[in-house]
């Protein structure tokens, strides 16, 4: 797909010519009879793009002045440095007059990869285990989306292979992005451990080299369980049997997959094998503890206000408020907790947000990080860039339009840990802990105007007993509305999101 003509260029024929002045005509008929409807005659009959559209376009733009001076710096300037609205970050500071007391550290760092749901979850966490112990600084770390994914293959050994769902699940089947509930899955299962317990490895900090690896395993162990099954049902086994020797052969193919992942990423800590962490707390005074990794999380990170007792709030307008919704075949855990959400309103959102902020709790949020945001200054605003003066256009999509038409999607997670509020209790900013290193930003810290909340914020992680009644009714219900695998509201970095997004805000 280059440059050249698809196809050799042709003389129309006469046939072709008539045919052509009587489609001139027929659109003047119709300009002419919905002139009431503002219906303009094209230029170009057959919707290409003629001379004569780029002559009379390049004549305006010759005489716009704006246009001009446009041209002269836009051609040499990054267009998101270049359009950067003064006014926008003068007006949005970091500061903020409800901030959670507790102050965590270090900022953390993903680092190349997908991993934010991870560290949003675990900054969370945190708050609780460097209060108790008395920290200065502190970081959780962070096999199961593979096995995810290959029992998908097997439940789904019907569809055939160039299925829609076949091709969405093994397009992008274990890139880093998640959600709340699969954190939740994760920590109940295996516990949480100090990082010097568990720390970073190359691979668990720059994933690609490691994941396209394992994608290409998989999918080449996905085949192998489709065809077992049906060799197996054309021999006649039971849809019991099919899948119990699917099984058995998975077992064997995902102990592939764990010499790999081990081998790169390290031997974890075993939920119930002992551990001890030695430290420093605020004061220098030296600490010891010993537990199990499951230990760990039920004595400091599980006490008031446990993961799995908070469940998420969407912001979602294409569908109904106050409605359950899941997105099918999303999860990591094989039979462990769903994907749930609970649309609701942004106000009842924002509400619940400024609740647990002024109670010292930090809120787990999700958004489209790479919307009217810029790294450097750490500064989320709708405002921020000003294209339409510019260029004289509109952006006016609302927030349903760009989840219908693929423009917004959860990309990111992180958390909420200060709002400010106007004389009359409005919301102004909020204060954000990202995971990108203390370097973006305020040290790491990003403010985000309420505009944007509005626009680009998508989930806030709500504790049950500061939840709305009627929605914690809602979430216990049951009955979700189920989303196609691969709708807008997926997970955070769903489809390799965080390398478009690194990509989109300059990382």
């Amino acid at each position: 797909m280059g440059s050249s003509p698809s196809k050799p260029l042709t003389t129309p024929s006469t046939s072709q010519k008539l045919y052509i002045e009587s489609e001139k005509k027929t659109v003047a008929e119709n300009a002419d009879a919905f002139s009431v409807l503002s219906v303009a005659t094209p230029t170009s009959v057959n919707g290409s793009i003629s001379l004569q559209n780029v002559s009379s376009w390049e004549s305006d733009i010759v005489h716009d002045p704006k246009a001009r001076l446009a041209r002269t710096v836009l051609s040499h300037s990054d267009i998101r440095d270049a359009l950067v609205s003064r006014k926008a970050t003068i007006a949005t500071t970091h500061i903020f007059n409800h901030e959670i007391d507790f102050k965590t550290g270090p900022i953390t760092n993903q680092k190349s990869s997908g991993r934010c749901w991870l560290f949003a979850t675990t900054n969370v966490l945190r708050y609780d285990v460097m209060k108790k112990l008395k920290l200065k600084d502190f970081q959780l770390s962070q096999l199961n989306k593979s096995n995810y994914y290959l029992e998908l293959m097997i439940e789904n050994a019907d569809l055939p292979v160039d299925d829609r769902v076949i091709n969405h699940l093994s397009g992008d089947l274990i890139s880093d992005g998640g959600q709340w509930d699969m954190a939740v899955n994760l920590i109940e299962t295996y516990g949480v451990v100090p990082q010097s317990i568990y720390p970073e490895s190359f691979h668990s900090s720059s994933s690609s080299p490691l994941n396209a690896l394992l994608k290409t395993k998989l999918r080449e162990d996905a085949l192998i369980l489709r065809k077992l099954t049906a060799d197996l049902k054309a021999a006649g086994a039971s849809a019991l049997v099919a899948v119990s020797a699917a099984r058995a052969e998975k077992e064997k193919l995902m102990k592939e997959i764990y010499t790999i992942m081990t081998a790169a990423l390290g031997v974890p800590p075993l939920p119930d094998a002992s551990f001890t962490w030695e430290y420093y707390d605020e004061t220098g005074k030296f600490g010891t503890w010993s537990g199990t990794p499951l230990d760990y999380y039920k004595t400091f990170a599980a006490k008031a206000y446990p993961a799995k007792d908070s469940f998420s709030l969407i912001n979602d307008p294409r569908n109904d408020y106050s409605q359950l919704i899941t997105i099918e075949k999303l999860g990591n855990i094989w039979g462990g907790r769903p994907v749930l959400y609970v649309n609701t309103s942004i106000d009842i959102m924002k509400a619940a947000v400024v609740k647990m902020v002024k109670a010292g709790v930090p809120v787990f949020f999700g958004c489209d990080v790479g919307k009217s945001s810029e790294r450097n200054l750490g500064l989320m605003d709708t405002t921020l860039f000003q294209y339409e003066d510019t260029f004289d256009i509109t952006l006016g999509l609302t927030k349903a339009q760009r989840l219908e038409i693929n423009e917004s999607a959860m990309t990111h997670a992180m958390v909420i840990s200060g709002v400010h509020l106007d004389t009359n209790g409005k919301l102004v900013r909020y204060k954000v802990e990202n995971s990108w290193g203390d370097a973006p930003g305020n040290k790491g810290y990003f403010v985000m105007t309420d505009d944007w909340f509005n626009e680009f914020v998508y989930q806030v992680v709500v504790p049950k007993s500061m939840a709305p009644k009627d929605l914690v009714a809602v979430f216990e219900g049951g009955n979700a509305k189920v989303l196609p695998p691969w709708d807008p509201m997926l997970f955070h970095a769903a489809y390799g999101a965080i390398a478009d997004v690194q990509t989109e805000i300059g990382l």
